[in-house]
């Protein structure tokens, strides 16, 4: 049975993980580090599985965070494939699917994310996609190849960036969420309801307010029923509703848990010598308070941050991470707190397609969204790391 030790190990393949090894080098430059990953791939960029794969902006190999020989060089040992059950934080030991013993001395749990699903008949139907991982992608590219037209189910961040890149590969596309228009936990309704009709036409089927009460199969096709009343026949179903933070072999460890795993600000969880990272991790961000954050940024600094603070840095994690998406042709960056539900003023430059979306609370500026405007998001993150109490006019012309 393998039994090794290790000073470093990292659970997850993701981009957090890959950064924590970035992290950790920038203070010991030979601790051994073993890097574990439920994928068989290598860590890679997730963004690009919905938006420049489909594109042609990028290649299958681009997306890969690092060459081949970089852990190598790097002193990492990669356990691709590996299912670890068991977190015995007494023992600082892991047990795998295979009964193999990883023996730490720090341990960084960046274990993102699992897909929610449809808890319907027919949500475990073989091929209805679930959407997240590079095999998702490569099964539906293939299948996309051969379908004609397809049903994306959620309106959020991937549905959006699915449906848009399914109709540009020339399938007829129906997108069926419950929200009454596109991005409705992020987009204020004006701005969601242009984006709702821009989908409308270029041909994508938006059937806003309804969700599905069942799948089933249809001769080389899927049926799915809707509260509605629609019955949409699609060769295609694609599922993309958001994910339930991996926190599983935490609680099971007893670590505090919540809406992820509890860090503090040091990105440690209750556990001194285990620290959390990405989309799993709970942190207190000193601006805008406790937050999980599912987004590249937050993936890709944190993770440095923690792999540092494991080798010793010991320094407070205090970014604001950004994130973007691209819908056809509106495109954008945003940061901070960006909920519909707060207070939001919008100075465009051309109504619902450029200019600056600001959600404010209690007279403070929360977040930014900078529609067909790039390159802000420093200047956004400055204006709520200010903190200074505002009235929505004040803030017409503050990012250009």
């Amino acid at each position: 049975m393998r039994d090794h030790s290790y000073p470093y190990v990292v659970l997850g393949a993701g981009l957090a993980a890959a950064s924590a090894v970035e992290g950790i080098r920038l203070h010991d430059s030979s601790g051994s580090i073993v890097l574990i990953g439920a994928e068989q791939a290598p860590p890679y960029d997730r963004p690009p599985l919905s938006k420049q794969l489909w594109s042609g902006a990028k290649t299958m190999e681009e997306i890969f965070l690092h060459p081949g020989t970089f852990y190598a060089e790097q002193g990492v040992e990669l356990q691709l494939g590996t299912s670890i059950l068991a977190l015995d934080p007494a023992s600082h030991t892991l047990r795998d699917a295979d009964s193999a013993i990883y023996r730490y001395r720090k341990l960084l749990l960046a274990t993102g994310g699992t897909p929610r699903r449809l808890s319907i008949p027919g949500g475990d139907l073989d091929g209805v996609s679930y959407f997240r991982m590079v095999q998702d992608y490569k099964y539906l590219r293939r299948a996309a190849d051969a379908a004609q037209s397809a049903l994306v189910v959620g309106g959020g961040f991937i549905g959006s960036e699915i449906a848009a890149a399914l109709s540009q590969r020339g399938l007829r596309v129906t997108m069926v969420f419950p929200g009454q228009h596109l991005g409705s936990r992020v987009f204020p309704e004006s701005l969601g309801r242009a984006i709702t009709a821009e989908y409308r036409a270029k041909g994508v089927e938006v059937v806003a307010g309804d969700r599905p009460l069942a799948i089933a199969r249809h001769k080389e096709a899927y049926r799915t029923t809707t509260q509605g009343g629609r019955d949409i026949v699609s060769d295609l179903v694609v599922v993309g509703i958001g994910i339930e933070p991996n926190i599983q072999l935490a609680q099971a460890a007893g670590l505090r848990t919540g809406n992820g795993v509890v860090v503090d600000q040091f990105l440690r969880t209750s556990d001194p010598d285990i620290y959390a990272a990405g989309d799993v991790a709970y942190f207190p961000d000193p601006v805008l308070g406790p937050r999980r954050v599912e987004h590249w940024d937050n993936a890709l600094s944190q993770g440095k941050h923690a792999g540092a603070n494991m080798a010793g840095a010991g320094t407070p994690f205090g970014y604001i991470p950004f994130f973007f998406s691209d819908l056809f042709e509106f495109g954008y960056e945003a940061v901070g707190d960006t909920d519909a539900r707060l207070e939001t003023f919008a100075d465009w430059q051309e109504e619902n397609k450029t200019g600056v979306v600001y959600y404010l609370r209690d007279g403070l500026v929360r977040g930014a969204m900078m529609c067909n405007l790039f390159e802000r998001v420093d200047a956004a993150r400055a204006l709520i790391q200010r903190g200074e109490r505002v009235k929505p006019n004040d803030l017409r012309g503050a990012i250009r």
